[in-house]
C-alpha cells in the first residue's frame, strides 16, 4: 500500500495525542480561576501579595505537561495559598495563539504573565519593548545555576533578560527498533550513545525500503508543525547550518544543505508530504505506517496518551528508542526548545511585582522542582535557593538516558534570529517546492533571499 493511499485513513483513525512542541494536539484556549484552597497539607511560607495586586492572568502555551490543566492547577492553587495572588490562566493554541497575544496587546489587555520561548519573548515581543525587563531578578548565583544556553537565548542584545528560564529539552529523532531489527537496519545505529552516521542513515533507509517496499519516513511540509526537526535532520546531515553565528541572518543556502536535500529527495523510502505536519508524523509512526520520525523529544517518550497507555511504544507495543539526527561522523548538533515566563509590561506596577512572584515561585525556589517535573522537560537551571534541581529525574530511567545521550548535544538557539517567523514560513514552502520536483538550488536561493529581506525590514 502506496503512502499517498493511506495517509487519508491513517490519520482519520488516529488518536488523540499530547504532541507538545510539534504542531499537534493543542489544547484549545480556556480560562480556569486558580482555586484558594492549598494543594498540599505543608503549604509554603507566606509572602504576601503587594496592596492592590491580588489577582493576575497568565496564558500559557502548551509547552509539555504544563498543558494539562489537571496537573497545573494544584501547583497555582498552592502559590494562591502561599502568597494570596489569584492566578486566572487561559491555554493558548499554536494554530492561533500569537493572534490572541498579538490582538491583546492591541487592545492594551495583554496578560500579566506568559509561557512560551525566546523566539516569541525575546526576539518578537521583547524586541517591540512590551515586555518587562527580568534581569534585575536573576544574580551572580542564579547565572552559576541557570543554562548559560538557556539563558543566553532569553538575553537581548542589549542585556535585558525578557524571559525567565524554566524548562529545557533538546529535540532529536524517534524509530521503531522492532522494524530496524527485522530489516537488519539495526546495524546501522550505535544505541549506547543513540548516534548514527549520515552513510548509517542512508544505508538503514535502503534497508527499510527493501523490506517493507513503501515509505519509511516524511518530510513533512504542510506548515511549520515540528519544522525543528526538518531543519536538524537537513543541517546534521552533512554539517550545514540555518543561521549565522550572530543571529543576524539566514545561511540554509549554504551547499551542505543543498546536499542534503539532494541527498533526500532521490532517497527511495523517503517521501517530501505536503500533506503532514509533524504531529501527523508522529501519529504515522505510532501505527507503523513510518518507521521513523524527525518531530521527536522526551515529551512524546514519556507519553502515557501516545499509544494507548503504554509509552515509548507504538499502538501494536513495538519498541520505539529515541535517536540524534544522523551526521557525517555522528557527532550531532540538537535543535533545542528553552521555555520560560514573561512578564507583559501593562503599566501596573503592583501587577508587575505580583507576576514578579509567580516568576520567583516557579524559577527560583523549591518550588521549580515541581515546575520541571509536571513538564517532562529539564529544569533549565542546576538548583535554586539551596534545591537541588540536577537529579530530580533520578527514579526515571527514560530521563536518565535522554538527560546523558540526547541533551549534551544542544546546540544554538537560533530561533531568536530576526524575521523568525517569516523565515518558517519560507522554509517549508521551499520543502513543498522541493518535493514538486523544482530546482532544488534555486528554491533554496529564493526562500533564503525571501527569509533575509524581511528580516532586514
Amino acid at each position: 500500500m502506496k503512502m499517498k493511499k493511506i495517509v487519508a485513513a491513517a490519520l482519520a483513525a488516529a488518536m488523540a495525542l499530547s504532541l507538545a512542541a510539534c504542531g499537534g494536539g493543542q489544547k484549545p484556549a480556556q480560562s480556569t480561576p486558580a482555586a484558594s484552597t492549598p494543594a498540599s497539607s505543608t503549604p509554603a511560607a507566606s509572602t504576601p501579595a503587594p496592596a492592590g495586586a491580588t489577582e493576575i492572568t497568565a496564558w500559557i502555551y502548551p509547552v509539555g505537561g504544563w498543558s494539562n490543566e489537571a496537573d497545573v492547577k494544584p501547583l497555582i492553587d498552592q502559590f494562591t495559598a502561599d502568597t494570596g495572588i489569584k492566578v486566572n490562566l487561559e491555554w493558548l493554541a499554536y494554530a492561533d495563539g500569537d493572534d490572541k497575544v498579538n490582538t491583546a496587546i492591541t487592545a492594551k489587555k495583554a496578560p500579566d504573565l506568559i509561557m512560551e520561548g525566546p523566539e516569541r519573548l525575546v526576539a518578537n515581543w521583547g524586541a517591540k519593548g512590551y515586555m518587562v525587563d527580568l534581569s534585575d531578578m536573576i544574580d551572580a548565583t542564579d547565572k552559576s545555576e541557570i543554562n548559560a544556553a538557556a539563558l543566553a537565548a532569553c538575553t537581548s542584545a542589549d542585556g535585558k533578560v525578557y524571559q525567565y528560564p524554566m524548562f529545557i529539552t533538546a529535540h532529536c529523532m524517534g524509530i521503531n527498533l522492532d522494524a530496524f531489527k527485522a530489516a537488519g537496519a539495526d546495524q546501522y545505529l550505535n544505541l549506547d550513545n543513540h548516534t548514527w552516521t549520515t552513510e548509517g542513515f542512508i544505508k538503514a533507509v535502503e534497508a527499510l525500503y527493501a523490506k517493507k517496499g513503501d515509505t519509511v519516513a516524511a518530510i513533512y511540509c504542510k506548515g511549520q508543525g515540528g519544522d525543528q526537526g526538518t531543519r536538524a535532520l537537513i543541517n546534521n546531515m552533512y554539517g550545514g547550518t540555518f543561521t549565522n553565528a550572530e543571529h543576524t541572518a539566514y545561511t540554509w543556502d549554504d551547499p551542505n544543505n543543498i546536499k542534503a536535500l539532494e541527498q533526500l529527495k532521490n532517497m527511495k523510502g523517503i517521501a517530501f508530504d505536503a500533506s503532514l505536519e509533524g504531529g501527523d508524523e508522529l501519529k504515522l509512526m505510532y501505527q507503523e505506517i513510518l518507521d521513523m520520525a524527525f518531530c521527536w523529544n522526551i515529551a512524546q517518550q514519556l507519553d502515557p496518551a501516545s499509544a494507548h497507555g503504554d509509552p515509548g511504544k507504538t499502538m501494536n507495543g513495538q519498541e520505539i528508542v529515541c535517536m540524534n539526527f544522523p551526521s557525517p561522523d555522528g557527532t550531532p548538533v540538537l535543535q533545542g526548545g528553552i521555555w520560560g515566563l514573561g512578564i507583559f509590561n501593562n503599566g501596573d506596577d503592583a501587577k508587575i511585582e505580583a507576576a514578579k512572584q509567580f516568576v520567583k515561585y516557579f524559577c527560583d525556589s523549591e518550588h521549580a522542582a515541581d515546575a520541571a517535573k509536571i513538564s517532562n522537560f529539564f529544569s533549565a537551571r542546576s538548583a535554586a535557593e539551596g534545591t537541588d534541581l540536577s537529579n530530580i529525574f533520578a527514579d526515571n530511567a527514560i530521563m536518565t538516558d535522554y538527560n546523558k545521550v540526547i541533551l549534551p548535544n544542544l546546540g544554538d538557539y537560533y530561533q531568536i534570529t530576526k524575521g523568525w517567523a517569516g523565515a518558517r514560513t519560507e522554509w517549508w514552502n521551499m520543502l513543498q517546492k522541493v518535493g514538486k520536483g523544482e530546482d532544488i538550488a534555486a528554491s533554496v536561493a529564493e526562500h533564503v533571499a525571501n527569509a533575509n529581506a524581511a528580516a532586514a525590514g
